[in-house]
């Protein structure tokens, strides 16, 4: 990086750094800002590191580079030496002559070491650190200056607890704690970046250091996608309107979380392949990319179905109503950070909350299960989620069984997984700037189960409880719509009232099973398709037994009722009800029922 030009050539309040750094994306300003306190040389760059770098050259060109061209090119420019290390490719230099150089000096460190190295470069870290810091304190000692650029630095430094490290591990980490303050090293223009996607993944050791900055490269927002579309599309763009429906602008704004190389793949497949693209078909591609980058961890949730289709729950289908309206309308600042949706076994919280996916006009995903057998690797799945979430804004997040997936502060017996994922879920979900941006839905049965600081205002401020239908009313609607969904043929008054008279419960996944049981002796009867006989079902409603457990059904609902935010929601026996009776009878059935 050279240095910027003195201070007394610009105007008054005009920083030199700035000016010489203005045409760099934030992230590289950012790094450039740190390294010029000369407090610093070790850096660590995670996120998007995968992608493109936009840059400009003097005359105001454009042009989108690998981060290792933009860290040689831009950032190290004026380095007499660039160098990269990784462990598959071993040292490698950024130009001829650094490599020559570093061979005569290796030739060197095999006459006094012993050792073979000029023959045959080692790739493990240490001998690779022990050559490199030989190396470092000749070249440094003339003057020189030094870049030293370590990639999938998670293979070099594993996050790993202390008990657990290996030798390798620890001699690793004793070089690159030692040349963080190093004085040689601090006195000079040196610089160590190790390069990684996930900071969960990097030793602890060395990511806390206060000798080392962290870096984050962003997913690209909505104007640098623009930009780049822009870029990509000059002198082009008629080429372009003729086999594509979405414009340029449009494209930017419904590609949120995807990169400059994802967007180069859609841009290239419509002008080299003349492929026509439509917002279907760029919905589909975006699901593909986003996915893949996840990893199969997030699965978005497109569906056509929508609020009407939900029987029952009146108040509650009011209230997600009046969410999808306020999103609608852009008032992302009523919204709460996220909704925690309770209820016993059967009552439609999963469906319910699809169905919202289909009013609400953002995209939903579903927050599959991203823990690992590998140390590390359930953090680094979730940071990678995380990201993609906070580029993707406005987005909804549904999370099923919620109180198994997001861990626990006081969980042990996992080596302290739990905790982590906890601390990161509970981090990003009262981040405010999130507010109506990321949406989250933790659907549980068990709410009690869930830790109160994921519970609180801030956080899952809402909490939405669902019942099995209560009234007559409630029923019949119930009836209907799954008579609809079963495809069940049947006249109302044939209907057994035992289905609706309120003495047995039947959940909405009961009536939908039983339904389809009395399709099926229809069917064995020679019946036509969907036309079932009130014999039929009467003979089905007798025999059906609900594959339920009284007990933990009404613990389930009792929970449910002490979880839940609005007395509306509540079914009327419910609403009066003194809640420390329901306090009381849930210890008793949780005693009960282990």
């Amino acid at each position: 990086m050279a240095t910027p030009p003195a201070p007394e050539s610009h105007p008054a309040g005009s920083s030199p750094l700035d000016r010489y750094t203005a045409h760099y994306p934030d992230w590289a300003q950012d790094f450039a800002r740190k390294y010029f306190t000369k407090t610093l040389t070790q850096f660590i760059l995670y996120g998007n590191v995968r992608d493109l770098v936009p840059t400009e050259d003097e005359e105001g060109n454009r042009a989108y580079v690998a981060l290792h061209e933009f860290l040689v090119t831009e950032l190290f420019a004026a380095r007499d030496i660039v160098l990269f290390y990784d462990r598959s490719s071993g040292i490698h230099f950024a130009d001829k002559e650094s490599q020559k150089d570093f061979n005569r000096a290796l030739s060197g460190y095999d006459t006094i070491f012993g050792t073979d190295y000029a023959q045959k470069l080692p790739k493990d870290p240490v001998r690779v650190l022990s050559v490199l810091e030989n190396y470092f304190r000749l070249r440094l000692g003339e003057g020189k200056r030094i870049a030293c650029i370590i990639d999938y630095a998670e293979t070099v430094i594993p996050m790993a607890e202390a008990s657990m490290y290996s030798a390798e591990d620890r001699n690793t980490l004793v070089f690159l704690q030692k040349w963080a303050h190093d004085p040689l090293f601090l006195d000079s223009d040196f610089t160590v970046t190790l390069i990684a996607q996930n900071l969960s993944e990097l030793n602890k050791q060395v990511v806390q250091s206060p000798y080392t900055a962290e870096i984050q490269i962003p997913i690209p927002d909505e104007e640098a996608r623009q930009d780049y579309v822009s870029f990509y599309l000059e002198g082009r763009k008629q080429d372009w309107e003729i086999h594509s429906t979405v414009d340029a602008t449009m494209l930017a704004s419904n590609t949120a979380g995807l990169g400059f190389i994802q967007l180069r793949s859609i841009l290239a497949d419509v002008l080299e392949n003349h492929t026509d693209l439509t917002f279907d078909a760029l919905s589909a591609m975006k699901k593909e990319f986003i996915e893949a980058e996840a990893f199969g961890m997030l699965e978005f949730l497109e569906t056509d179905l929508n609020l009407d289709l939900v029987a029952g729950h009146s108040e509650a289908k009011a209230h997600l109503r009046a969410a999808a309206k306020a999103l609608k309308a852009g008032r992302q600042d009523v919204m709460p950070m996220g909704y925690l949706v309770s209820g016993p076994v059967g009552t439609g919280k999963t469906f319910t909350i699809m169905c919202f996916a289909g009013d609400i006009g953002v995209p939903m995903v579903k927050l599959k299960n991203f823990r690992s057998q590998w140390q590390g690797q359930t953090e680094a799945n979730l940071e990678k989620i995380l990201t993609l979430l906070q580029a993707m804004t406005p987005v909804a997040v549904m999370i099923d069984e919620a109180d198994a997936a997001l861990g626990d502060r006081d969980a042990s017996g996992d080596s302290g997984v739990s905790k982590r994922v906890f601390g990161q879920i509970a981090q990003f979900m009262s981040n405010s700037k999130n507010r109506g941006k990321v949406i989250w839905f933790l659907l549980t049965a068990r709410p009690d189960y869930m830790p109160v600081d994921l519970k609180r205002q801030g956080r899952a401020e809402e909490h939405i409880a669902l019942f099995y239908p209560s009234t007559r009313e409630e029923r019949e609607e119930l009836l209907q719509v799954m008579l609809k969904k079963t495809g069940v043929e049947i006249d109302t008054k044939d209907v057994p009232d035992a289905l609706l008279n309120g003495e047995r419960t039947f959940s909405g996944a009961d009536m939908e099973a039983l339904l389809t049981r009395a399709k099926f002796r229809a069917a064995a009867d020679g019946r036509t398709k969907g036309h079932v006989t009130q014999r039929v079902l009467q003979e089905v409603v007798d025999d059906f037994i609900p594959p339920t457990y009284p007990l933990e059904v009404e613990l389930q609902t009792l929970v449910a009722v002490l979880e839940c935010t609005s007395k509306a929601l509540l079914p009327e026996k419910y609403r009066t009800m003194d809640r420390e009776t329901i306090v009381r009878r849930v210890d008793e059935l949780g005693h009960l029922v282990k």
